[in-house]
């Protein structure tokens, strides 16, 4: 997925986003195989087991059986037909995820080759935020920034200042 490129803006302020609300001895589950952004997160002192690339549509073994404290979830949801069922799930109190927004301008990602790789919704953030409150989540931060691409065009011309991703910070409501 990174062979030729490497999200150094997204995982910039992903990495100063988690670090404002998440401790390092704090034990992370981050939903998803190993990734760059996982070690990155290693690397920075933090505690992360990742699930192990079962569906989280259908199997939620790793979140039911983790003791982690919070969840992250970066650039997930978005692949998931029903990512309600998964985040109604999550026992831990605290997570940290980001998704991208949908674009007015652009269709949503869908590998040809990579069923894994496609993107079943793309939301808007009001979208997000509902999702995240029917799951029992009450959001306390949340960040928007742009993704420019290094090409010539409208579409790139539009990504320069519209927001391609979003992120929250939320903890769980009590009695969930």
């Amino acid at each position: 997925m990174y062979e030729n490129t490497f999200p150094n803006k997204r995982f910039k302020y992903t990495l100063e986003f988690l670090k404002k609300h998440v401790k390092p001895n704090e034990n992370i589950l981050d939903l998803g195989v190993a990734n760059p952004f996982s070690k990155i997160m290693l690397k920075e002192g933090y505690k992360v087991e990742n699930t192990k690339g079962e569906d989280l549509d259908l199997d939620f073994s790793s979140v039911l059986n983790s003791e982690a404290e919070v969840v992250t979830a970066f650039e997930i949801f978005e692949h998931l037909l029903a990512p309600l069922n998964v985040l109604s799930k999550i026992k831990a109190d605290k997570l940290v995820a980001s998704v991208p927004l949908k674009l007015w301008f652009s269709p949503a990602y869908r590998s040809k080759t990579d069923p894994w790789d496609r993107h079943y919704h793309e939301f808007e953030d009001w979208q997000f935020n509902w999702l995240l409150e029917k799951s029992g989540w009450e959001i306390k931060a949340t960040k928007k920034w742009s993704h420019p691409v290094n090409k010539i065009g409208i579409r790139p011309i539009l990504r320069m200042f519209t927001h391609r991703y979003y992120m929250v910070y939320a903890t769980r409501k009590p009695n969930n």
